[in-house]
């Protein structure tokens, strides 16, 4: 962040608090568009709009909530009064660079995960500076929603680093199937970023532990069609890419 002693104490009070691996996010120099949340009025704090009232009069529950209960807050983002774009680019660095990593490296002694590699020639010279896992990520498609697809990415960085780094995916996963596919292709793990959120406004714990339960379901049966007893089973010759998605070579 350009307060970086905003970033430093989070670092700080992670170490604190036990934890053996930063995650060191690089995806978001800047705010892509965010066109959606433009067009719904997503702000922070959120504001009643008129579409928002006419959408919550059905639903006198919402309105309980909305009345009862403290106002939404971002942990990360203390300022308000503007979109997420907004505050995003008044508050992020766009001058993070490699060189980062060696104050980061002067703070935490744990494991290093840096999240947002979105080309090749990053992750090897990622996996040069001695990072412990590189996260293939495009933020989910929001911030450009014509870069690079992680998981058509994933072959290419498994070969090149796979040894040397712990390669996840995040970006894409909308199903237990995704995740088989992904560890098939030689990841070693993979995030997801929507799917909890849905289950924790649903249902709260429960509604998380039944996202988790519909994702492991979807998993074993995968597996269980494809004939893999086990992760190790699983290989690139159980997926297949659809070649019309590639994009068009330069002459």
């Amino acid at each position: 962040m350009r307060q970086r002693e905003i970033s430093y104490g989070l670092v700080e009070r992670a170490a604190k608090a036990g934890f053996d691996t930063l995650q060191f996010t690089v995806d978001t120099p800047v705010a892509g568009a965010r066109l959606r949340d433009k067009r719904n009025g997503f702000s922070i704090p959120p504001q009643l709009t008129l579409g928002t009232i006419v959408n919550a009069i059905p639903r006198p529950w919402w309105w309980v909530d909305f009345l009862t209960t403290p106002k939404l807050e971002f942990a990360s983002l203390s300022s308000t009064g503007g979109t997420v774009g907004e505050l995003l680019d008044a508050a992020m660095d766009p001058s993070i660079s490699f060189a980062d990593l060696d104050v980061i490296r002067g703070m935490w002694s744990g494991k290093i995960a840096i999240k947002g590699v979105q080309s090749l020639e990053d992750a090897k010279k990622l996996a040069d500076l001695g990072v412990d896992a590189i996260i293939l990520s495009n933020h989910g498609g929001r911030q450009l929603d014509r870069a690079p697809i992680p998981f058509r990415l994933l072959p290419h960085v498994v070969r090149e680093v796979g040894d040397d780094v712990e390669i996840g995916v995040d970006t894409g996963i909308m199903s237990g199937a995704d995740i088989v596919a992904a560890i098939a292709l030689g990841a070693d793990f993979t995030m997801i970023g929507r799917a909890y959120l849905y289950g924790l406004m649903a249902g709260g714990r429960a509604g998380v532990d039944r996202t988790i339960a519909i994702l492991a379901d979807q998993l074993r049966r995968t597996m269980k069609l494809l004939g893999a007893a086990s992760l190790d089973e699983l290989t690139p010759a159980m997926v297949t890419q659809l070649q019309r998605l590639v994009p068009v070579a330069a002459p």
